[in-house]
C-alpha cells in the first residue's frame, strides 16, 4: 500500500515533561533552503511544505559554537546518506520495472 503525499505533525504533552513536536515530510512539495540571516548574522536551514516548516539555526540564535559545527556536519553526513540511499533504491526500482515491463 502506498499513501499519497502528506506531512505529519504531532505534539506530545505529558505532565512534568518537556513537550515534544514531531514533523514528518512525505511529499514532493518539500522545499529545502539554507542561507545566512544578515541581520544577525547567523546561518539557517529550512525544510518546508504547505503544511509545516522546520527551521534550524545556531544555539540560542547566537554565534556559531563548536556544537553548532558538529550538528551541521551531522546534517551534511545524514543528507549525503539519504541521497545515496534514494539513488540506490531508485536504480533498483527502475531495474525491476524494466525487467517486468513487456517489450514494446
Amino acid at each position: 500500500m502506498s499513501l499519497g503525499p502528506y506531512t505529519y505533525v504531532t505534539l506530545s504533552l505529558r505532565p512534568e515533561s518537556t513537550p515534544h513536536v514531531g514533523v514528518s515530510f512525505h511529499t514532493p512539495g518539500l522545499k529545502v533552503r539554507a542561507g545566512l540571516l544578515l541581520s544577525s548574522p547567523r546561518p539557517y536551514l529550512e525544510f518546508a511544505s504547505h503544511e509545516a516548516s522546520v527551521h534550524i539555526s545556531t544555539t540560542g540564535a547566537g554565534p556559531v559554537t563548536d556544537a553548532d559545527l558538529n550538528i551541521a556536519r551531522e546534517i551534511f553526513n545524514a543528507a549525503a546518506r539519504y541521497l545515496a540511499d534514494c539513488e540506490q533504491l531508485h536504480a533498483e526500482q527502475s531495474a525491476t520495472k524494466d525487467a517486468t515491463d513487456p517489450a514494446t
